[in-house]
């Protein structure tokens, strides 16, 4: 008797692969474009970094919501993007394929596409991307070989298990479009006290205080603070009261290093964070809670900065310029960071959101012919308005609890995200233990 045909994916879906487009289009009304940078690394939907295409999307090229596309390369040697797969939300609208990535076709209305989603986001087939990869420079992943991955039809324990991940997955994403809009509302108060001066031009414009109030959303006690009228400065007209400064008079400029790779004592069962720009370049909201690797006493001992208390404010200084998070726990930076730490009576806060705010004032003060890096001595004299401490006391005191916020639901997507990565590798086995895993409602 011959052995049982065991299925592969491709028994399920065909490929449709996607085209090149016209940069020029970028940014028109139309799809989104689908390419490598909406792909999470090891499988799901990024959204952080979505442009419309105004030019040729025909309907082959589309992925409407719940559809799956594919990344048959990659450009990193960690080869994170091969074979990573990605599901359009169901709110979505529908997005258009690039020559990056392969939308997957079922082959009938009976495929378990729900279930073949999470089997490729499974270490197995994580592996297996891995283990086929060819190519030095750019890795690629051969059609034959991707729908050539073993995908035996789902088991009632595994379709539970389906469900069980995707409910992590949409409170996961719940949490991600919470964030998005906290962080928007502090970036838009940040904008309107410190930037715009709204407050200062409502009050001298004549405007009742209750309509300021009511349109800025301030309190009495907080439209007090600002004055009703500006004066000169070398940085244009400021607030009366105010100054100009440096955000080197209003935070500690610090960078880091790297301990010598070679050196196992640095490394080898370390337990302090040390952040790379890499580190942040991952983070959805400026709120780091730990690291990619670490380092022990000894690999400590060689950055003169050392340990960079919680708290303190973390800008990529090159390649690229601009990455920002606030540390929640103590960490050691390499070269690739200007770190703020917050004076006395300056708060974290206004450090993040300022650095967002003049970042092309400080892109203007880089230099490098390889690529362009900000160093500490020409960070240290950029200007900026400065606020009496009190306007600075009453900024923290409103961000406090949307920045907590913030980093409460970080802290719940890290355990919801160890919660499915732990359950991911059951789906294969059919094993449908989820002791432990624990679903919580806002």
């Amino acid at each position: 008797m011959s052995e049982k045909h065991t299925k592969v994916l491709g028994d399920y879906f065909t490929l449709q692969r996607g085209t090149t487009y016209e940069s020029k289009l970028l940014g028109l009304p139309g799809p989104v474009l689908l390419g490598l940078g909406t792909i999470q690394r090891n499988g799901g939907f990024r959204s952080d970094s979505l442009r419309t295409y105004g030019g040729d999307s025909p309907d082959k090229l589309l992925v409407r919501p719940g559809e799956l596309y594919v990344s048959l390369k990659d450009v990193t040697q960690s080869a994170d993007l091969l074979g990573a797969v990605a599901r359009l939300p169901r709110d979505h609208a529908p997005g258009r394929l690039t020559q990056d990535t392969v939308k997957l076709e079922p082959k009938n209305g009976d495929v378990p596409v729900d279930y073949l989603y999470w089997l490729m986001r499974t270490p197995e087939y994580r592996s297996y991307c891995r283990g086929c990869a060819t190519g030095t420079t750019n890795l690629g992943l051969s059609r034959e070989d991707f729908l050539s991955f073993p995908a035996a039809e789902p088991t009632d324990v595994q379709g539970l298990l389906v469900g069980t991940l995707d409910s992590l997955d949409d409170k996961i994403e719940l949490n991600r479009r919470t964030n998005e809009t906290l962080e928007a509302m502090a970036r838009a108060i940040f904008k309107s006290w410190f930037v715009d001066f709204d407050p200062v031009r409502a009050k001298a414009s004549g405007e009742l205080p209750e309509s300021i109030c009511r349109r800025l959303g301030l309190t009495p006690e907080l439209l007090a603070l600002f004055p009703d009228d500006f004066q000169e400065s070398e940085l244009g007209p400021i607030p009366s009261g105010w100054t100009v400064s440096t955000i080197g008079a209003l935070a500690e400029i610090v960078g880091g290093g790297t301990p010598s790779t070679k050196e196992p004592a640095y490394w080898d069962g370390g337990e302090h964070c040390w952040v790379t720009p890499k580190d942040l370049s991952r983070l959805a909201t400026p709120v780091l809670l730990t690291s990619e690797r670490r380092i022990t006493d000894a690999g400590l001992a060689q950055i003169g900065s050392g340990l960079l208390p919680k708290g303190t404010v973390l800008l990529s200084s090159r390649a690229p310029i601009g990455y920002r998070a606030i540390a929640e726990v103590p960490v050691a930076v390499n070269q690739g960071f200007i770190a703020m730490r917050a004076k006395a009576g300056v708060s974290s806060y206004f450090l993040l959101y300022w650095a967002e705010s003049a970042h092309q004032e400080i892109v203007g003060r880089a230099n490098g012919s390889t690529f362009l890096e900000i160093s500490k001595s020409n960070f240290r004299p950029i200007p900026l308005v400065a606020p009496p401490k009190a306007v600075l006391d009453a900024f923290h005191r409103l961000l406090e609890p949307i920045y907590q916020r913030m980093v409460a639901n970080e802290r719940e997507t890290a355990a919801l995200t160890e919660q499915r990565d732990t359950l991911l590798p059951r789906l294969l086995a059919g094993e449908m233990d989820i002791a432990g895993v624990e679903m919580r409602d806002e």
